[in-house]
């Protein structure tokens, strides 16, 4: 599953030191997903964490052990680029769904990395994300070109076509955690939308709310105490906080790859890869460079709004941008947490990446990875490549 790379291939950025006050992960292995080019665009878990799914550009999701980084298997069907992964809970842990721009949704049996079950947009649709819900958790809904098409996926009928709310890709949907009637839809348009899903659904009599961004958005999340804060990540790389039950704004971070940029001494952020979210309002930006760092920056979104310096840098294990972050989670005592393990990473030059705390003062190392060993190499400098990650 390793390759081997010269030392010359293995470029990172010229470290700076880092501040006390952040924690230091250094890299525990990789795994390099592919040869070639192809990216890692998604890294999701297994409710019990005893596996996790990758999606990649190859069309095709694998399977492998988040402790151990085993490799399982992969789901091959998608004819086009996978948008969305996520596995099932409840009693169906080992069921994978996954959405693409072929205008299908799949479930995956993990256990057989066989298909069992396919629900389809229609031939000229892309769906670009997923969500299960409802009051009864018997809805599917699907984000795709300016429609919000929506199943029972107990029988796979649809019941509804939201088509006059949006007017350009709907790139989020999400129902609300402790509010499942209510969906939450995003788009390059720049509006975010709230949805009453109760009853016969349609724009007219469900559409509850309307927040204008300004500007195409890239990745909405839930968060805080109710559940009634929404963090926005758009596709120019700015961050906004909302609060969608008052249809208010609590920040706007207009130039908020600077505000990181500043408070950090590696090269400049250049592009924000996700949100995370701890519970309550705490709330982390992670930003990342073109070579292949990347920090977990504090968002305050109260009061006067900030973006502190990060908490958490992870550097020396990727050579491109950075498409995905799986924390391990942090508060749950076990195997994780006894071996020191962070999370896993994935990126534009298709490797997964480990890693662990790493108490030393020195935390920029790359390593190379064969079937037995982890040897040092000494980092070059890199120029930077500015690209837009998306």
């Amino acid at each position: 599953m390793e390759v081997e790379i010269e030392a010359s291939e293995m470029e990172v950025e010229e470290q700076q030191p880092i501040p006390s006050s952040t924690k230091k992960f250094g890299l525990k292995d990789y795994i390099q997903t592919n040869y070639g080019d192809d990216y890692v665009f998604q890294i999701v878990p297994r409710d019990d964490w005893t596996s996790m799914a990758v999606s990649l550009s190859t069309n095709a999701v694998k399977l492998y052990s988040p402790m151990t980084g085993q490799y399982f298997g992969e789901c091959k069907g998608h004819s086009s680029t996978i948008n969305h992964i996520s596995f099932s809970g409840g009693s169906n842990l080992h069921v994978l769904h996954s959405c693409s721009s072929d205008g299908t949704i799949r479930a995956w049996d993990t256990r057989t990395f066989q298909q069992v079950s396919c629900v389809t947009a229609g031939s000229s649709q892309e769906v670009f994300s997923f969500s299960f819900g409802g009051s009864d958790d018997n809805l599917l809904a699907a984000g795709c070109q300016s429609q919000i098409l929506l199943w029972d996926w107990r029988n796979k009928k649809q019941v509804a076509c939201l088509e006059e709310s949006h007017v350009d890709d709907v790139t989020q949907v999400h129902f609300v955690p402790d509010h499942q009637n209510k969906l939450a839809s995003a788009s390059a348009d720049g509006l975010i939308c709230i949805f009453d899903t109760n009853g016969d659904i349609n724009d007219d009599d469900h559409l509850e709310s309307v927040i204008n961004v300004g500007t195409s958005i890239a990745k909405v999340g839930v968060f805080g105490d109710s559940y009634e804060k929404l963090w926005c990540l758009t596709n120019i790389e700015t961050l906004s906080v909302w609060d969608w039950k008052e249809g208010t704004n609590e920040a706007n971070f207009e130039e908020a790859r600077s505000l990181a940029s500043e408070s950090w001494t590696l090269d400049h952020v250049d592009y924000f890869v996700d949100c995370h979210c701890s519970g309550g309002d705490n709330l982390w930006v992670i930003g990342g460079t073109n070579a292949g760092s990347i920090g977990y920056f504090p968002v305050k979104h109260k009061g006067t709004a900030v973006i502190g310096p990060p908490e958490a840098v992870l550097g020396g294990g990727h050579m491109g941008v950075v498409r995905s972050i799986l924390p391990m989670p942090s508060m749950q005592s076990g195997t994780a947490q006894s071996q020191g393990l962070f999370g896993w990473t994935g990126g534009e030059d298709g490797r997964l990446c480990c890693w662990k705390g790493d108490d030393s003062q020195v935390i920029s190392r790359s390593w190379i990875s064969s079937t037995s060993t982890l040897a040092k190499k000494v980092p070059r400098n890199r120029k930077n490549r500015r690209r837009c990650p998306y």
